[in-house]
């Protein structure tokens, strides 16, 4: 028997940072499960929470506003960062990390170590057209 190996990130000390990536593909069965929790019709769950993808048959959820990233999956709870949708989330995010660590939360805890800030919400990105352009 193999000994499972350590997990090196709490998401509940997290931003949500995965949940801003901007494509977070979904499924049919995504979206039925989504559908039936919303006791709505699986056009209409098509409709609402998914936009076209790279591909003519992918879907990807649709984003909201995002005071720390820009913008996040429209299922996230901007102010408590948690998933309002969490029972019944899509597949890419039950399997999300894929590994026994998050690079993004390394990085975070490093920051928050150093900046001394234990809430501290860093991106590690620029979001594009946010920083005003340097003076020549």
């Amino acid at each position: 028997m193999s000994t499972p190996l350590p997990i090196f990130y709490d998401c509940l000390n997290c931003p949500s940072y995965c949940c801003t990536y901007p494509r977070i593909p979904v499924t049919k069965r995504d979206i039925a499960r989504l559908a039936k929790h919303f006791d709505i019709t699986e056009t209409a769950a098509r409709r609402n929470f998914t936009k076209a993808g790279w591909t003519k048959r992918e879907r990807v959820l649709r984003h909201q506003k995002d005071e720390i990233f820009g913008s996040a999956c429209r299922f996230l709870n901007t102010k408590t960062r948690l998933c309002t949708v969490h029972t019944v989330r899509p597949s890419i995010c039950r399997q999300h990390p894929t590994s026994h660590s998050c690079g993004y939360y390394t990085f975070l805890m490093a920051e928050r170590k150093d900046q001394g800030d234990p809430k501290l919400a860093v991106r590690a990105y620029n979001v594009p057209g946010e920083w005003p352009q340097l003076e020549e």
